[in-house]
């Protein structure tokens, strides 16, 4: 029984360093810029204002579902305690109390109030769309993406996964580049199926539809390259169509669209909108 309990302590406590491991480990590994990390528990890093508000929204979410849960707890705990049959032979009758009654029909009111009003502020803040330095269509085909800079020469490119580059299941051979402090507006469409155009460190994800054009925006605030992926199933390759973004300087940017104009020249007669609005 001795030796038992012993293994039982030995694996607790390894449990215990395991999770203060994973704990710290996570921590680090979050400091990756733009990309997943191995055992990241938490969202990765901001680069974009929205972004800024949904970890904020994330962290307040979670600080008041954890008041609720230890909130219900000691009230289980206490009736556990408090009322079971050693400790109160003779059960109260009481079938009502208004002010309990009252209470537990606005409390849960005023939280869901509390919850909607930043939740729409992040809503219309993700929605509406401000008046764009640079607009860029990104369409989605099986299996790879597209990308058309209509404020910049009207060339377009695709974006497929690189087999050589890191990280994996990531790199691309052609990155979307962007500058950075500049409002970017995505226009986004599927060609075949319905794909998704997700990157989490600007908190964009938005729905590639064959037939329409949907529309969102960001606003790189640091420089780097950022991945995402395509988040709908759209077919067997669906796991290999990433998304890179590559945020620069604005002379940087200017030289690439330079080189970029005579790199992917084509005589394509499509019409895109602009910064300015649509073309007619």
């Amino acid at each position: 029984m001795r030796m038992s309990m012993g293994r039982v302590g030995r694996h607790l406590l390894g449990l215990a360093v395991a999770g203060l491991t994973l704990a710290t480990g996570g921590a680090a590994y979050t400091a990756e810029l733009g990309q997943p990390a191995p055992w990241e528990w938490t969202l990765q890093q901001s680069a974009s204002p929205v972004m800024d508000n949904i970890v904020w929204f994330h962290n307040f979410l979670f600080v008041l579902i954890t008041l609720i849960t230890l909130f219900v707890l000691a009230l289980l705990v206490i009736v556990v305690v408090k009322f079971n049959a050693k400790a109160n032979p003779v059960p109260s009758r009481t079938t009502h109390n208004t002010l309990i009654e009252v209470a537990w029909t606005l409390v849960p009111v005023l939280i869901l109030v509390g919850i909607s009003v930043p939740s729409f502020r992040l809503l219309f803040l993700e929605l509406d769309v401000p008046k764009a330095d640079i607009t860029i269509k990104a369409t989605g085909k099986q299996w790879y993406w597209s990308y058309a800079y209509p404020d910049n020469g009207k060339f377009e490119f695709d974006s497929l996964m690189a087999q050589d580059k890191q990280p994996r299941l990531l790199g691309v051979d052609n990155e979307m580049v962007v500058p950075v402090n500049k409002v970017i507006r995505v226009q986004v469409t599927g060609a075949d199926v319905i794909h998704a155009f997700a990157l989490p460190a600007f908190g964009v994800k938005i729905d590639a539809i064959p037939g329409r054009l949907n529309e969102t925006w960001f606003k790189a605030t640091k420089v780097g390259m950022f991945y995402g992926q395509c988040s709908e199933l759209c077919g067997k390759d669906h796991a290999f169509m990433p998304i890179a973004i590559r945020v620069v300087e604005d002379q940087e940017f200017a030289s690439w669209v330079e080189t970029a104009k005579k790199k992917y020249a084509s005589g394509g007669t499509s019409s895109y909108a602009s910064a300015a609005g649509p073309t007619q």
